[in-house]
Formats: structure tokens, C-alpha cells, sequence
């Protein structure tokens, strides 16, 4: 009896062993294969200068805020980190920054104290102004009717000599203070979103136009070579008409500006109760741009620069995906995309230091900008500085979803991503990205570059996705308190300050080629940077 449970024992486990070998082979055969993203250059092969039209310029909320010590802090921190060049806001014109009033006789008294005081920090710092000419002081204005809880005036002006003779001072008294040759380059954009009736502008469109003709006049009558532009519309509205229009009765046009945003419904949410949903379409905001350059190389005047001078993916100040890692691939997704089409793409917004809806102290609230109101970098904030470090020249690269460059001294910089768009259907922005979001994988992503000049480089990985430079994943876990302590607040940015995850020393010889593996899983960003010692 043992001798036969034995037999039988055995005759099970054979079985068994083949059953379970058979098994495991169906299983690997069934199992898809490890996806692997391959993007191999050559050193030794150029496309061209690289266009660095990302950080041409960024936009902030409004000029009164620009006085704030905080805003300038934080300014002054984004331009040397992310290399903006102008910086483009609203108000300058309202009644908080006391730029016109009238006497007892209704003469004007122009004072540009604070605009000074503005203007002059930028300076300090190597910024630009990309003046956007509005909103309408209460003394000129031809109606109370206001936008945002800082109440900009957007009604037409009730005397049109008197707001052109507004601009032509201001204009000489930026002249007189920075000198003509700086003033040549900076930008005079009119008015902001007048297509969104009646929020930003009361008028219609040839009062639009109206209010364009006598500005654009005014500055040119300062200086020819001022350049002065619009219409700044909201959805990229109204490019063939101004065009049209300016060609039609000679009104100088330098550029066309205008904004596009990646959700699918509104143009306007004043106060951030708005539900939003990422357009789920490839080319959105892109699509726009790639049709407006379109529509000025058809035009009457087929040169006109382009400047996308407001564009994110979501157009409400509360807005949860402006705080998540998703921002970051999205935001480099689009601009590849956009490839020579803008002459600049400027980011709405720098800071959450931002008051339309009326001050906030929400430490994550889906605010626009690349910071916190305490000054915590985003994960977008990292795509911009990734940007601003990639060498000046780039080279030959297929993939799409990857900028590969070199610079005079033999260094190399790499910035690959994934955007995976990974929303449910029926599921909006505000209930989705309030979450702790994991990442599944994406596979391998496998870099090779051939001809890279023999000798040693210092290798540095640095990384944007779940969990890495992920500031709000990193809020979650505390548990959301409604508002920061300090201790708490530097936790955060100890936690997310952008430190390297990989660094080694590398050494190429003998003509083999450098590559380098790495896991890569939704909505990652890597920047490789390959030092020459």
C-alpha cells in the first residue's frame, strides 16, 4: 500500500511540474511585451539654433500686485531659475496703480509713480515689460461696469482724444525714464480679451477696433519703431478681422496676440466656480497656434509676428490640474507641438500671488501659477527650468516628445517626456486631480547617443512625475491642512526641491556609444545633463 501511494504521489507531482511549466510558458506567451521607447542622436549631427520662444515671456496677474515684496521675491526667483524675458499683466492703467485723474476743469493729471516703481523692478532684475494697455481709468471710463474682485473698469473710453493722449504721455514718459532704444523692445499689446462680452469689454468689435487705432496711433507718434499690437482676444477670435481691419484703414500692426486654453467649454471663469475638462483632442491649444500662424501667413500682411500672451491647460483660477505632475508633461507636450509657429507662448501664471477672485491663502487651490503663494515649486515650475537649460543648439531628433541639445563647451542636455491623457470620460478637472494620483508604466525609455567625444562627463538625472517634484502628492499626505505652518511648508520644499535622482560619472572612449535606461511611467519628465570634466 505505501509502495502504491508512492507511485501515485509521484505520477501527481509529474504531472503537476508539467502542468505548471505549461502554464507559466502559456503566461509569458500571453503577457505583452516590456513597451520600450528608443530615442537615439548624433552628436556630430545639428538641426539648427534652438527657438527658446517658451521663455520669451510669462504672464502675472495684475500691476498693483507687482508692488507686493512676495510677488517680486518670487519674480525675481522664476527669472533666474526659468530665464523669462517679459512679463506681461493686467491693470496697469486701473484706478489701484493712480495713473489718471482730472482737475475741478477736467484736465488731466497723469502720475506714474507706481508704474515707475514697477517698472523699474523689472529692470533691476533683466525683465522686460510686455505693456498691456488697459484696463480703463475711472475718470475716462464711459461706464461702471468691472471685472474681478480688484475691479478693473471695461467699458470704452467716454473721450477717445483723452485716452489717446493718455497713452502718447505715457508713452513719453516711458521714453524719457528708459531711453528709446530700450523702449524699441519692449511690446504694447491693447486692451485684453474684448471678443468676451460684456466681461472684459463692453464695445462691440468696431469699438474694439476704434480703441485699437487711436492707441496704436499714439504710441507711434512717439516712435515709429515702437512696436504695438493686438487684439488679444480670448480663443484665438477676431486675427483675420484685425488684420483685416489695420490693413484696410493703415493702422500700424506690429503683431497679433491672442490666448488659447486646453479645456473644452467657456473662455471666462472670473471666480473660479467653473467646473473644467482637459480637451481630450492631440492638438488642442497647439491647434490654435499652428491655425493662427496660418491665418497671418494668408493675410495682407503675411509677417506679422505672433504671441500667444495668455495659455495654460485649464483658463480658471481653480483649476486643480495647475498644482499636478500632469501640468508639467502637458505643458512641454504642447510647445513641441507648436514647434516655429510662436514668436513667444507666455505661461498664465508665474505666482499665485494672483487676486482676481479675491485674495486667497489656500495653499493648493489649482491657482495658475508655477508657485505657491509661499513660494512652492510646482511641477510645471521644473519643466521651465528644464527648458531653460537645454543647450542652444539642436540636434537631428525624431522623437516627438523630446528636446535633445548641445552647447559650445561639449555639454549635452536631454528633456524626454510622456503625456498620457488620463481622465475618465464624464469626470471633470476639479473632481480628478484633487487626488492622489499614482502612475502606471509606461516601460523603458532608452537614450543612445553616438558620437559623443571621447573623455569623462558627469551625468545628472533629474525627474517630474508622481511622487518626484510632485509638491501637492506630497500636501496630500500631511493631510490638506487648510493652511501651512512654516516648519510645514519647508517640508514640502525640502521634499520637492529638484535635486538630481541619479549622478555618476561616465566615460566614453574608443568611438562606443553612450546609452542610458531608464523606467519611465505616465506624464514622466526627465532631464538628463551630460557634463563634459
Amino acid at each position: 500500500m505505501k509502495k502504491t501511494f508512492l507511485l501515485s504521489a509521484i505520477l501527481f507531482f509529474s504531472i503537476s511540474t508539467k502542468l505548471l511549466a505549461q502554464n507559466s510558458k502559456r503566461s509569458k506567451q500571453n503577457k505583452p511585451p516590456v513597451q520600450e521607447r528608443v530615442i537615439s542622436v548624433d552628436f556630430s549631427k545639428s538641426s539648427n539654433a534652438l527657438n527658446t520662444f517658451f521663455k520669451e515671456c510669462v504672464g502675472a496677474g495684475r500691476a498693483n500686485e507687482g508692488l507686493r515684496a512676495d510677488w517680486q521675491q518670487q519674480l525675481a526667483y522664476v527669472k533666474k531659475e526659468c530665464g523669462f524675458k517679459y512679463i506681461r499683466m493686467h491693470g496697469l492703467l486701473t484706478d489701484d496703480m493712480a495713473v489718471y485723474k482730472e482737475d475741478s476743469k477736467g484736465n488731466p493729471v497723469y502720475n506714474y509713480m507706481y508704474v515707475d516703481a514697477l517698472f523699474d523692478f523689472l529692470q533691476s532684475i533683466g525683465m522686460k515689460p510686455f505693456v498691456e494697455l488697459g484696463f480703463m481709468p475711472g475718470y475716462l471710463a464711459s461706464g461702471n461696469r468691472t471685472i474681478f474682485w480688484w475691479k478693473g473698469n471695461v467699458t470704452p473710453p467716454k473721450d477717445y482724444d483723452k485716452w489717446g493722449a493718455l497713452i502718447k504721455n505715457l508713452t513719453e514718459h516711458f521714453t524719457e525714464r528708459y531711453g528709446a532704444d530700450e523702449v524699441k523692445t519692449w511690446y504694447f499689446e491693447v486692451w485684453n480679451e474684448p471678443n468676451l462680452t460684456p466681461g472684459f469689454w463692453t464695445g462691440t468689435q468696431e469699438e474694439y477696433f476704434k480703441l485699437y487705432k487711436y492707441t496704436a496711433q499714439a504710441v507711434k507718434s512717439v516712435n515709429k519703431e515702437y512696436r504695438v499690437g493686438g487684439p488679444g482676444t480670448a480663443g484665438a477670435a477676431w486675427e483675420p478681422e484685425m488684420i483685416a481691419y489695420c490693413h484696410k484703414n493703415n493702422v500700424p500692426i506690429d503683431f497679433v496676440s491672442t490666448h488659447s486654453y486646453g479645456v473644452n467649454q467657456g473662455f471666462l471663469d472670473e471666480y473660479g466656480n467653473s467646473g473644467t475638462v482637459l480637451a481630450k483632442e492631440e492638438f488642442a491649444v497647439s491647434g490654435d497656434v499652428l491655425q493662427s500662424r496660418k491665418e497671418i501667413a494668408t493675410s495682407p500682411i503675411p509677417n506679422l509676428e505672433l504671441h500667444y500672451t495668455e495659455w495654460s491647460a485649464s483658463y480658471t483660477p481653480a483649476d486643480p490640474i495647475h498644482d499636478s505632475y500632469h501640468e508639467a508633461s502637458y505643458v512641454l507636450q504642447k510647445m513641441k507641438q507648436v514647434g516655429h509657429a510662436a514668436n513667444s507662448m507666455s505661461y498664465w501664471v508665474f505666482t499665485d500671488i494672483f487676486e482676481e477672485p479675491g485674495p486667497r491663502f489656500e495653499p493648493f487651490h489649482g491657482g495658475f501659477g508655477m508657485l505657491t503663494i509661499q513660494g512652492i515649486n510646482k511641477p510645471v515650475f521644473y519643466a521651465y527650468q528644464f527648458l531653460n537649460r537645454l543647450g542652444n543648439i539642436e540636434l537631428v531628433n525624431n522623437d516627438a516628445a523630446s528636446w535633445i541639445c548641445k552647447d559650445s563647451s561639449g555639454n549635452i542636455q536631454a528633456l524626454v517626456w510622456d503625456y498620457t491623457y488620463t481622465i475618465p470620460d464624464s469626470t471633470n478637472n476639479q473632481q480628478y486631480f484633487i487626488r492622489d494620483l499614482p502612475s502606471r508604466s509606461k516601460g523603458k525609455l532608452k537614450i543612445n547617443m553616438a558620437n559623443i567625444p571621447n573623455g569623462n562627463y558627469a551625468l545628472e538625472v533629474y525627474k517630474v512625475g508622481y511622487r518626484n517634484n510632485d509638491a501637492y502628492t506630497t500636501y496630500l499626505d500631511m493631510g490638506e491642512p487648510q493652511q501651512l505652518t512654516k516648519q510645514q511648508v519647508e517640508q514640502i520644499k525640502k521634499q520637492n526641491d529638484g535635486s538630481a535622482i541619479l549622478k555618476e560619472i561616465i566615460t566614453v572612449k574608443n568611438g562606443v556609444p553612450f546609452s542610458k535606461e531608464l523606467e519611465i511611467r505616465e506624464n514622466d519628465v526627465f532631464f538628463l545633463n551630460i557634463i563634459k570634466l
